[in-house]
């Protein structure tokens, strides 16, 4: 059953948990620029390794394939797809054979808008939501609608909401999140590089919020911008679990429990 309303939506699915332990991943990836094709051929690895460690909830950067900075709607048309386009034709079949979760960023074709964008893909490949991002930094203004609408999704592992990077600073956001039942925030993002720690920001905006954050960013150049890395698993306790280098693409995963209490059992970063 789905329940729409204004701002929210909330995604009803059977709540059948696996396991004792859930394993959540963050995935960092710098994107060639305009070149989705390479990108999601980059992407499916990185979510092959993430599946392969067992993670049940794999979350990929915001504009995972195409990259971020664009100067106008007419420079990124060409890159933008649909929702049920080439990018969800790659994650879906990873979902199924990693029974596992797939949120990816992408730039949303719809009509003549664009949108900065995440799907939301279930165990059974089926895309569940898409979620618009909603607060837009000056950087999306050139060229998205902004979204209206916040989600929870109810998942094997309890509810899931999910953002998208400047989202965090929104009040509205935060007011979402504090009143949902959302256990999980699944954060797609392309944190700028402001000389400062990301982490402990993210903590702060976060605090008072008793849920487990999956935050995966890209790093490096884009155009004049540069991304800070860092993506990370943090605990209700804001605890980083799990987190990236400042460079390098990467996967980070964190086994917590499905109760989810602060008691997780985390070695840092897991990679084959």
């Amino acid at each position: 059953m789905v329940v729409f309303s204004r701002r929210r939506v909330v995604v009803r699915l059977s709540n059948v948990f696996y396991g004792w332990f859930v394993k959540l991943a963050a995935i960092q990836y710098r994107p060639p620029k305009g070149k989705p094709h390479q990108a999601r051929e980059a992407l499916k690895g990185l979510i092959s390794r993430a599946g392969d460690l067992g993670a049940k909830l794999i979350v990929c950067p915001e504009m995972a394939t195409t990259g971020y900075v664009w100067e106008a709607k007419d420079d990124l048309l060409p890159h933008a797809e649909d929702r049920s386009g080439p990018t969800y034709e790659m994650v879906a079949p990873l979902a199924i054979k990693h029974h596992a979760w797939i949120v990816c960023g992408f730039a949303e074709r719809c009509g003549d808008s664009l949108y900065n964008a995440s799907m939301v893909v279930g165990p059974s490949g089926r895309l569940v939501a898409c979620y618009r991002k909603v607060f837009l930094y000056e950087t999306d203004v050139s060229w998205a609608t902004p979204g209206d609408e916040r989600m929870v999704i109810s998942t094997d592992f309890g509810g899931m909401t999910v953002g998208i990077c400047m989202d965090i600073n929104d009040p509205d956001f935060l007011h979402h999140l504090h009143g949902s039942d959302a256990k999980v925030f699944s954060f797609c993002t392309n944190w700028i590089d402001e000389g400062v720690e990301v982490h402990p920001y993210w903590r702060w905006r976060l605090s008072g919020w008793d849920g487990w954050t999956v935050a995966a960013n890209s790093w490096g150049e884009d155009g004049d911008v540069t991304f800070s890395g860092c993506s990370a698993v943090l605990s209700p306790a804001g605890r980083v679990l799990a987190a990236c280098g400042r460079t390098g693409d990467d996967v980070v995963v964190a086994e917590t429990s499905p109760d989810f209490l602060d008691i997780a059992s985390a070695s840092g970063v897991l990679r084959p």
